[in-house]
Formats: structure tokens, C-alpha cells, sequence
């Protein structure tokens, strides 16, 4: 039998032949006596592939039988390392270590785990003839935004074109998507609008003040959480004004409110002046009023005029500046009064009407002669008489073309009688 037959010196295993600067790691497995249980050890469970996101810890493990004096040794694969042999971890990576159930089973322990641990890991026995299984350690990153690389709050003109990019990290490969803070469809150009754009980088050609707001790159993959990030954009351009009324007529000791619309990026400076350039301020007379509207960049600017008097009528300017430049417009204020022989009086504000009769027509009755003009006016409150009224104004040559037609009929009438 040959159970006398002197037994040999073993030859090395694999390991020790690839990794020569672990010499003493092979003196120990060439110096271990050989197995003293019957049967060769072998390998009881495959090792489970694991997936494991990037700072947690994870835990492998190799389960063996009929170990007896043979060693259990842990390598990674892509790095051609070895990581532990039995109970001595060889590795200077201080988030490995070792363990093992009896014998049985050995972990291997990788604490904080990092992208580097990726990859396969092999647990070998040093038999004759290595015996050797391999198991997949995936770590997966979530998604992450790198500021510094990615664009910041944007001003330009508006006309001018703008490049936002987005530099994300994270494993497997994010996916980044575009969309605008305030839910609208995003302008890539005259002939694309979008709800979503699926590219790192977004590009908008032409920007209007339409296209003012915050646009979010949002990056997702299978490991949560998702990230966004915040990009302001805002459009710079010079004011613009415009009028709903430019000819506005209210009666004496009523009060009126002119208006005007205005659009500014930067805000501009908005006030009210007369025709000779004399700014009008806060008082008992006037009442300046700025409404900011959606969006931001629209202001509606107002003033009111308490009780109208005679120097009151004439022409008044509401002026928008900012950076980019500046604009005014014109409301002229006059009084919608006339006389039955078809003269009237814008400036003066004199109240000469009469009716049929040769007496004064009370107020209500000169607001009900004039025509409709969208601007309401409220008559100051005397004892015992409260009023709201919108008077209504009727065009000059109107009223000369009614009042000769009055004439002419009147001088027929005279003829027949």
C-alpha cells in the first residue's frame, strides 16, 4: 500500500506562483502538514454574487468541507491581490478583515465599500491542484451633481442663445432629464417646444422673457435617491409700455385713476410726471400705486387724481427705466363737458351744459350723455349723496355731427310751422 511510502515535499499552489512577494504566505502553506481526514476539501455552496451601494458593508462568503490542515485564501481577481490567508489578512486595506464559521464557512468582511471594490472575487483552497470559486461584488452609486462642474444662475440678453449643462456621477450611468420649475414647456427653438429634454446639455436659441424662470436637471438610476439641481435663468431686456387709455375724461370734483402696463428685467424704476417734467409724488392730491404682476417682470402702475380740479386736466407721463434702457407714455386728462351749440371745453374744465330750458343739467345727467371709456371715476361723497358712476365719452366730431343734425332738424320744424 502506499501509506509507507515517505511522502514528498508538496508542490506550491497556484497562488504562490502568481504573487511571489508573499513569500512568507507560501512558506506557511508549504510547511502545513497535509490532511489528516479522509476525502479532498471541496467547496459546499457557490459564493453568492452580491450588489451593495457604495459606503454600506458587505460580507462574502466560501463554504468548504474536509478542510483538515489545507488553508482558505480570498483574492480580488481584477486587482490580482491577495486579500487574506485562514485568520491573516495580507491585504494593507484597513476596511478588510477575515472571519470563519469552524472552519466551515470563511467571510470576508469589506466595511465602507467603494467603486474600486468592484469586481470578482476568488476564494481558493491550496490543494495539489488549487481548487478555486469565483462570486461578483456589483457596488452601485447613486446619482450625484457635481456643482463646479455644471452651470450656475444665468443672466443673458434677450435674443442671446444659452447653454445649461449638467455633470453627473454615479453607477450604473444616470439618466438626466430637463424640465422647467413651473411645470411650462421648455423652448429649444421657433419650432421645438418640449416638456422634457433627455441630454446632459440644453440648449435654448433665441431666449425671450418668455423663457425666464428655473429649469431643473433631474438624474436618476436604479439606486435612490434621485438628485436634482436648481439653474435660474434670467433674461435682461429694456422696458416696454403700453396704455389701455390715452384719452381719459372725468368731471370736476370727481376722482380718476390712470393706468399703465409695464414689462422690465431688471425691475425698473417706475414713476408718474406732467407734461412740464415735474415728478408727481405721494400727497393729498395724488396716490401712486406699482402692482407686480405673473410674471415677476410685469408691473401695472397707477395713479389716482383725488377730486379733479381745473389745473389737473393736461397731460401726464408714466416713465419705466432700468439698466437696459428706458420708455415713457402719455395719458392726457380733459373733461368731458360740452355746450348745447356744440362747442366744448377739454382744458378749462368749465361746466357750461344746459338743457332745453336754459338751467344747468345736473351730474348725472352730463354722465349720462358721455360715452363709455373703460375707467371708472369716483365722484367725492357730499351730504346725503353717495356716488360711484362710470361715465361714458363721446368722441368730439360725434358730438358735432349729432349736434348739427339736432340744428337741421329743429330749423325744419320751424319751417312747417
Amino acid at each position: 500500500m502506499n501509506s509507507n511510502k515517505p511522502r514528498g515535499r508538496r508542490a506550491p499552489p497556484m497562488w504562490c506562483k502568481a504573487f511571489v512577494t508573499v513569500g512568507l504566505l507560501c512558506e506557511l502553506a508549504l510547511s502545513a502538514s497535509p490532511p489528516v481526514i479522509a476525502g479532498d476539501p471541496e467547496f459546499t455552496e457557490p459564493i453568492v454574487n452580491v450588489t451593495v451601494p457604495a459606503g454600506r458593508s458587505v460580507k462574502l462568503g466560501c463554504s468548504v468541507r474536509n478542510l483538515g490542515s489545507y488553508k482558505v485564501a480570498w483574492m480580488h481577481f481584477e486587482q490580482s491581490a491577495i486579500l487574506t490567508v485562514n485568520s491573516h489578512v495580507i491585504t494593507r486595506n484597513p476596511r478588510i478583515t477575515v472571519s470563519h464559521d469552524k472552519h466551515r464557512t470563511w467571510f470576508l468582511h469589506i466595511n465602507n465599500v467603494q467603486q474600486e471594490d468592484r469586481g470578482r472575487y476568488m476564494c481558493q483552497i491550496n490543494t495539489i491542484t488549487a481548487k478555486t470559486q469565483i462570486g461578483y461584488l456589483n457596488v452601485v452609486v447613486p446619482p450625484s451633481i457635481s456643482d463646479s462642474l455644471s452651470s450656475s444662475d444665468a443672466i443673458v440678453r434677450e435674443g442671446a442663445n444659452v447653454s445649461l449643462t449638467c455633470h453627473v456621477d454615479g453607477y450604473p450611468k444616470p439618466d438626466i432629464k430637463w424640465k422647467r420649475d413651473d411645470g411650462l414647456q421648455i423652448n429649444i427653438n421657433k419650432t421645438l417646444n418640449v416638456s422634457e429634454w433627455e441630454e446632459p446639455t440644453l440648449e435654448l436659441h433665441r431666449i425671450s422673457r418668455l423663457d425666464m424662470g428655473a429649469y431643473l436637471c433631474i438624474a436618476t438610476n436604479s439606486v435612490p435617491p434621485s438628485v436634482s439641481k436648481r439653474i435660474k435663468v434670467s433674461v435682461d431686456f429694456p422696458p416696454m409700455l403700453w396704455i389701455p387709455h390715452q384719452l381719459v375724461g372725468v368731471p370736476l370734483g370727481y376722482n380718476v385713476t390712470l393706468e399703465c402696463y409695464t414689462e422690465a428685467h431688471p425691475t425698473s424704476l417706475h414713476y408718474w410726471t406732467r407734461d412740464s417734467g415735474q415728478m408727481l409724488h405721494d400727497s393729498s392730491k395724488y396716490k401712486a400705486m406699482s402692482i407686480q404682476g405673473v410674471p415677476s417682470y410685469k408691473v401695472q402702475m397707477k395713479l389716482t387724481i383725488v377730486d379733479v380740479s381745473h389745473t389737473d386736466y393736461g397731460v401726464y407721463k408714466c416713465v419705466a427705466k432700468n439698466s437696459r434702457g428706458e420708455t415713457d407714455g402719455t395719458i392726457r386728462l380733459y373733461s368731458p363737458q360740452w355746450t348745447t351749440d356744440g362747442s366744448n371745453d377739454l382744458e378749462n374744465g368749465t361746466s357750461n351744459n344746459t338743457n332745453g330750458k336754459g338751467r344747468k343739467k345736473d351730474d348725472d345727467s352730463i354722465l349720462n350723455e358721455i360715452t363709455r371709456s373703460g375707467q371708472t371715476y369716483n365722484k367725492p361723497n357730499r351730504p346725503g349723496i353717495i356716488k360711484n358712476s362710470t361715465p361714458r365719452l363721446i368722441p368730439t366730431i360725434t358730438v358735432l355731427v349729432l349736434t348739427a343734425a339736432v340744428r337741421l332738424l329743429s330749423k325744419r320744424q320751424e319751417r312747417l310751422i
